[in-house]
């Protein structure tokens, strides 16, 4: 790389988030331990891997909390600079060693960019014998969980794609059978030439079209999109898709279980979902919008996902919970793709599948998406009805992937507030969903949104801009969220103060904290009085006897 080419990649390390794992700065001003060098190899090695980035990069010279250039003179000396890339390798297994230890000199000093490449699929990098990895920040042992993800990379079977000696076509369900040629008849309406060709075929033609079969053998996912439910006893672990509803506390009010054939399942499960009418009034109209809880391809597409993700070796259920608006689907195995962030930016078909047998039969009936990511289109088609965005939460530790899927408003000024922006992009909204959720965004995701005069408040407690709280009618939310000019709340204890004299902070406290903002906590209100009283205290205000809660506070004389 050139310097500006090293220049450009500095400032975009610098601006990632604090917790990427594939990523460390280090001042390293004079020296930095080798044992140390070594281990933080391993780990970046295994997480760039982890994350599907093809190298990973340690950084000298750079102060992390705040992350500013501060220079480094470790191994000034060229020859001695490049020696590290022998002496990395000799206690790396497998033997890898530096792509290129890059040097780049900054006005405020000396930067040392060690480009990192990436585990080698299957091979996680161990440095004396010790595999390491990233806790957030900190570094640790590379976790058991991580270490068969990486290990599967290189023996990943498809478990989908197995035999099975004693199945014939006396286990496939006729009804489903009919189904699935339907369904692929509706994907391929355009081809009239294959249409005329399927419409010859026998069953057992058509599985073999959908490579369900092998020499006359069924797989296992022929058995489970099409198969008898008592042909389940044929696989090794018997599929089983639950539907369960509970009510506001979470507790158990009906719940029902399904089996084979999972190609029928979608639209037995759906006449158990309750998809009631939401309302809401958009600005400038005198009449409601009524729109239904959930999208129809949104909850079968979050559906379909768990059938093809799903690892069915674990033997665990697919999980449909009903909540008073919400849909929960949870299925076993981990997520693929590395992040949900990483599809959504890409907007590509994913690069495997955990069951590509099985889901190449999906795609051929049109049940999953590969021309696009089925997953942002979910995004878009909430966005598009102005509720909140789906939310993933990925659970490596116990391979386990929910996705939740909003059938309520949580804040109208978020849903008015996609009205009034169509333009906005879906990277801003589901920033604009964050803040709605009262989740962290960046300080630039919050300059980004600050900029189009869509949020407002102090970190962490954003809310919508005024601009928008106007136009939806909420003003006076607005108003309790942002709260009222410093100056009227020094001018409220100052009046106090003359009217009541000499007064405990306890009391001053039940005076103001019931008109601070209330987008603020509890603890958050008493120190804001803290700090008015301070500053006060520091104008020649008012002078207190006594600390804490206990201190009694006076007016100054003029």
């Amino acid at each position: 790389m050139n310097e500006a080419e090293l220049n450009t990649l500095l400032d975009c390390l610098l601006a990632l988030p604090v917790e990427t794992e594939w990523v460390e700065f280090k001042e390293a001003k004079q020296n930095f331990d080798s044992d140390d060098l070594g281990k933080y190899f391993s780990a970046l090695s295994n997480e760039a891997n982890l994350h599907r980035q093809p190298c990973a990069w340690l950084v000298f010279g750079v102060k992390d909390k705040p992350r500013q250039v501060v220079g480094s003179q470790f191994r000034n000396n060229p020859v001695s600079l490049q020696s590290l890339k022998q002496e990395v390798s000799t206690h790396l297994s497998p033997n890898l060693t530096f792509v290129e230890v890059h040097v780049l000199q900054r006005p405020e000093g000396r930067v040392l960019l060690f480009q990192i490449p990436s585990a080698p699929a299957g091979m996680p990098v161990s440095w004396k014998m010790l595999m390491y990895g990233r806790n957030g920040e900190s570094l640790a042992g590379l976790s058991i969980e991580k270490i068969e993800r990486i290990r599967r990379q290189a023996t990943r079977e498809d478990w989908s794609a197995e035999l099975v000696p004693n199945a014939g076509m006396d286990d496939i369900d006729a009804t489903a059978l009919a189904l699935g040629r339907q369904k692929y008849r509706e994907k391929h309406e355009s081809n009239a030439r294959l249409l005329a060709e399927e419409a010859a075929w026998d069953g057992a033609k058509f599985l073999d079209k959908l490579k369900l079969r092998t020499n006359g053998q069924l797989t296992r996912a022929a058995l489970l999109l099409f198969g008898k439910d008592e042909a389940a006893g044929k696989l090794p672990t018997q599929p089983k898709i639950s539907w369960i509803l509970k009510d506001a506390q979470g507790m158990d009010v009906d719940y029902q279980h399904f089996g084979l054939p999972l190609l029928m399942l979608p639209d037995a499960l759906f006449a158990r979902v309750r998809n009631l009418t939401v309302r809401y009034m958009p600005p400038g109209t005198l009449f409601p919008t009524e729109v239904p809880q959930y999208d129809n391809w949104v909850i079968r597409e979050a559906l379909h996902n768990c059938l093809a993700h799903q690892d069915y070796a674990m033997g665990g259920l697919v999980r449909v919970v009903e909540k008073p608006g919400e849909l929960i689907f949870s299925n076993l195995g981990n997520f693929l793709p590395g992040s949900v962030e990483e599809v959504i930016a890409q907007d590509v078909p994913p690069e495997e599948y955990r069951n590509p047998c099985l889901a190449n039969a999906m795609v051929e009936m049109k049940l999953i998406d590969t021309i696009g990511s089925g997953i942002r289109r979910m995004f878009v088609l909430q966005r598009n009805r102005f509720f909140p965005l789906p939310d993933y939460l990925i659970d490596r530790e116990r391979s386990r992937v929910e996705a939740h899927i909003a059938g309520r408003l949580i804040d109208e000024r978020y849903t008015f507030a996609l009205i009034r922006h169509a333009d906005l992009t879906l990277h801003e909204v589901i920033l604009l969903d964050r803040v709605q959720k009262r989740l962290a965004i960046t300080a630039d995701e919050v300059k980004l949104l600050r900029g189009k005069n869509l949020i407002e408040g102090r970190a962490p407690n954003f809310f919508v801009a005024a601009g928008v709280a106007a136009a939806v009618g909420d003003a006076a939310q607005y108003t309790r969220n942002k709260g009222l000019d410093k100056a009227f709340y020094k001018q409220l204890v100052i009046s106090h103060l003359r009217s009541f004299g000499p007064t405990r902070r306890k009391d001053i406290e039940l005076l103001l904290l019931p008109k601070l903002p209330e987008v603020l906590h509890d603890s958050q209100k008493i120190n804001k009085v803290r700090n008015l009283l301070q500053e006060m205290a520091k104008e020649n205000v008012i002078v207190s006897s006594g600390y804490g809660v206990g201190a009694i506070w006076s007016l100054i004389p003029a």
